[in-house]
């Protein structure tokens, strides 16, 4: 009797294991150095934890919403297709066959300036994610699809001769939104506020606004070395709208001990403080940057 009940104990853990894994969400994330953390860390940081269908063992941003998931007791199994440098189109052209699956969710971003030869034009943005949103949804038409609207680059802002010199810091962010939300419309795909939230940390006072004017010790920079890639708490600060937009849970119950902040060395202010501003940045739509 001990042995057949035994028995059944076992193959109903089997069941219940079986059942769980079935129920796992699965997010696939497509990028260039904005989604891989370039220049920090953050590029290697829970690699263990994701799944890089380029196996280059690469956490990034990815890597931080699986650790995000798992604190919010979670169940999701994060994948990554990203290349520097790259556009959408060039991830449907040359990476077709590792994107061309069944997924929950699926995250794409594009390049910094939209078009690399013609700066702030989404007209192939907006062409490449609609076919990109075909793909996904012919594999599963239930694919929940978030494209990602990136931040301000502050050398094409305060250096001279540049896209966007001369404009405010919020003026770029604002000119991505703008196309990324007319390619979401045309692919059926919600948006996360990346680069209005970096706007939004600048505004309440969480982060420095100009990184080549000094860096104000009392505020975060956001922004890497080359003042174009985003810093530890600029890719932090990416990953919690992500999370956000994505699971709809807010970022702020992650908290001020929140384990990859802890990790990365953030003071429990300026987590809180991050969390602050994803939360603002996804409940006002980016309004707290525009």
């Amino acid at each position: 009797m001990r042995g057949g009940m035994r028995t059944l104990l076992l193959a109903l853990a089997a069941l219940l294991s079986t059942v769980a894994r079935a129920e796992a969400e699965t997010i696939l994330f497509v990028g260039n150095s904005f989604t891989f953390g370039a220049n920090t860390p953050v590029r290697v940081m829970n690699a263990d934890r994701v799944t890089d269908l380029n196996n280059e063992r690469i956490g990034g941003v990815p890597g931080l919403f699986k650790r995000f998931t798992e604190q919010a007791g979670l169940d999701w199994q994060v994948a990554l297709e990203t290349s520097g440098g790259k556009t959408l189109g060039w991830h449907l052209a040359e990476r077709r066959a590792l994107i061309d699956r069944a997924w929950d969710h699926v995250v794409l971003q594009e390049y910094s300036t939209l078009d690399p030869n013609r700066p702030g034009d989404g007209t192939a943005t907006i062409a490449d994610a609609k076919r990109i949103a075909d793909l996904l949804r012919a594999r599963n038409p239930k694919v929940a699809i978030t494209l990602s609207a990136t931040w301000t680059r502050p050398d094409l802002v305060f250096l001279p001769d540049k896209r966007w010199s001369g404009t405010p810091v919020a003026t770029m962010a604002n000119d991505l939104r703008r196309a990324t939300d007319t390619a979401a419309r045309r692919a059926k795909a919600d948006v996360a506020p990346v680069g209005q939230a970096f706007t939004c940390a600048i505004r309440s006072g969480v982060a420095d606004a100009n990184p080549y004017d000094g860096i104000d010790y009392t505020r975060v920079p956001l922004w890497s070395y080359d003042q174009y890639h985003a810093s530890s708490y600029g890719y932090y600060l990416e990953a919690l709208v992500i999370f956000g937009r994505v699971t709809g849970i807010d970022p702020r119950r992650l908290g001020a001990r929140e384990a990859a902040a802890g990790d990365l060395g953030f003071s429990e202010a300026e987590t809180t403080g991050l969390q602050q501003t994803a939360y603002d940045a996804i409940a006002t739509d980016g309004a707290c940057g525009r």
